[in-house]
């Protein structure tokens, strides 16, 4: 039977949480998955070079700060360069799939901001590579509505584990429907088999925090974050960061616990989906 690997992504490590809570995160993560039986691969830039699994010293110097963030659209610049960075959604799913893994464990994936023409690239990504992703829906910022639009135009498969609406990251719930539900990690697998046999890209498994903020209450605290950005001027790529962190005031520190949640729940459904497809071949 192969080996069941899980990707995960570095951009946690780099830009997502402070120090030293970032470096505890991820080996959390890494931790939750072996756990589970599978093995974790966590994919960052490091020196110009791919790798896929860290050694200790090489995750403390991404934690503490000074690397980039790789995504699509400037990671062959970055690797001729020599750089060292966190990977995103798109570049760790795209490189996972360059090196033959088929299931990425992530927090929430990026989508189509309230802004015009602010989309990640998150979403062409998915639609273009074939691999499973587990994430607990996209990013409370976003525009959920058309997000899931988004994914429907591109063809990407939305797939909610035990849940009919897409869960938005904080909340585990949402007033949109979503197309297809599994109910173990069996079918999941037997699913994204299918997908590729059709030759479709990837597979968006959506997990539901199992304790979460309700839907409104996220709603509500994300307007706040915005208007309090507009009336500060902030904008563009500093935007995203300024809006959790007035997201991780506004709720006392609760979307910060969410997110180590659902980060954690979201490793473990995956390294049983992994193990699950290992065991079809």
């Amino acid at each position: 039977m192969p080996e069941a690997l899980v990707a995960l992504e570095s951009a946690v490590l780099t830009h997502g949480l402070p120090y030293p809570l970032n470096l505890e995160t991820l080996e959390a993560l890494e931790e939750a998955v072996r756990e589970e039986g599978a093995t974790p691969k966590t994919i960052a830039l490091v020196g110009g070079e791919v790798r896929l699994g860290l050694t200790p010293e090489e995750k403390a110097r991404l934690a503490q700060g000074g690397a980039d963030k790789a995504s699509l659209w400037n990671l062959a610049a970055l690797l001729a360069q020599g750089k060292s960075a966190g990977t995103t959604v798109a570049a760790t799913a795209h490189l996972a799939h360059l090196h033959g893994i088929e299931v990425f464990a992530t927090g929430g994936i990026g989508g189509v901001h309230p802004e015009p023409y602010d989309e990640s690239a998150d979403l062409v990504a998915l639609s273009r590579t074939p691999i499973l992703v587990v994430s607990a829906g996209p990013k409370a910022i976003l525009d959920l509505a058309a997000t899931l639009e988004r994914l429907e135009t591109l063809g990407v498969s939305v797939v909610g584990y035990r849940t009919d609406r897409l869960p938005a990251f904080y909340a585990p719930s949402s007033p949109y429907p979503l197309p297809a539900r599994v109910e173990t990690p069996l079918e999941a697998a037997l699913l994204f088999r299918k997908a590729k046999e059709l030759g479709l890209g990837g597979v968006l498994l959506v997990n539901p925090v199992s304790q979460g903020l309700p839907y409104e209450e996220v709603a509500r605290m994300v307007a706040e974050a915005n208007r309090q950005a507009a009336r500060e001027g902030v904008f563009g790529k500093a935007l995203t960061p300024y809006l959790l962190r007035r997201l991780g005031e506004l709720s006392q520190g609760e979307t910060d616990r969410v997110n180590r949640r659902l980060l954690l729940e979201n490793a473990r459904l995956a390294a049983r989906v992994a193990l699950a497809l290992s065991g079809l071949e």
